[in-house]
């Protein structure tokens, strides 16, 4: 039996399944298929039902938790990582209403933390994370929202904060900010999700106990981005949450959920 496996590039992503990606970790019996793809296509391709485990963003595993069943390993949530909304001059939450705003992506969880924080706010663009500071610099977009390592090279590309939608989010709900998932289809029976959530976790203690080891497999998808800065990503984004969601991660999804649907975002 083969299941297919869906990540991004993104360090966080390929420290998690280094383990996985490359036979340390396995499976009895089954087969897993990885593919690597920018988290909005992922969240695209959820909307499909095109892989049997993703890695999604809240925002779009809560348009499709019907069908994906959520996992308690690999998810990305804590404190002082949320996206940042950037400009290259002083803008207010008043202002957004005026403003074009280019976002990493419809689905993605940097979008619905926009949107709560400014719903009147409608002239929004979307582009892949990668090409935010370029919709920026060439005037096709007045601010926009960062996500990934973005956050910690906006100043040096000559942007300033706006807002970090992380921490507005701490000062509202003292939770920690959920901002991607691993989801399994529920074709997934359950024996083989509660597998995978095993796996996930001992690929993830395989990369934090041996993270030079890792390195090649995170390297061959990060080749251009500095050593301070993958680290950073990584210590960032993959902690106590990525291991097992828990009471307070769950609370945390909980309570996005609660405001996207009072907000009328979702249904």
């Amino acid at each position: 039996m083969k299941i297919t496996l869906g990540f991004s590039p993104c360090p966080n992503d390929t420290f998690i399944f280094n383990g996985i990606a490359n036979g340390l970790v396995k499976m009895p019996g089954i087969q897993i298929v990885e593919t690597i793809h920018d988290v909005e296509t992922l969240n695209q391709m959820a909307l499909h039902q095109t892989l049997d485990v993703s890695k999604l963003s809240f925002f779009a595993w809560l348009n499709v938790k019907d069908s994906y069943r959520l996992l308690n390993s690999g998810a990305a949530l804590g404190y002082g990582c949320g996206p940042i909304l950037v400009a290259s001059r002083p803008l207010s939450l008043s202002d957004m209403q005026h403003c074009r705003i280019v976002f990493p992506g419809r689905w993605t969880t940097a979008h619905l933390l926009f949107r709560l924080w400014a719903p009147k706010a409608e002239n929004r663009l979307f582009t892949t994370y990668d090409r935010i500071f370029e919709y920026l610099r060439s005037g096709k977009a007045d601010c926009g929202v960062i996500i990934h390592e973005s956050r910690f090279t906006f100043e040096a590309s000559g942007f300033k904060a706006l807002v970090d939608l992380g921490q507005w989010w701490q000062t509202q709900t003292k939770l920690p900010i959920p901002l991607g998932c691993i989801a399994a289809h529920t074709r997934i029976k359950n024996t083989y999700c509660e597998q995978l959530d095993k796996m996930i976790r001992k690929s993830i203690t395989l990369a934090k106990d041996a993270p030079d080891a890792a390195l090649p497999y995170i390297r061959k998808y990060a080749r251009e981005m500095p050593a301070k800065v993958l680290k950073a990503h990584i210590d960032t984004f993959v902690n106590e949450f990525s291991l097992d969601l828990g009471p307070v991660g769950r609370a945390a999804i909980t309570e996005l959920e609660n405001r996207a649907r009072n907000a009328g975002i979702i249904s």
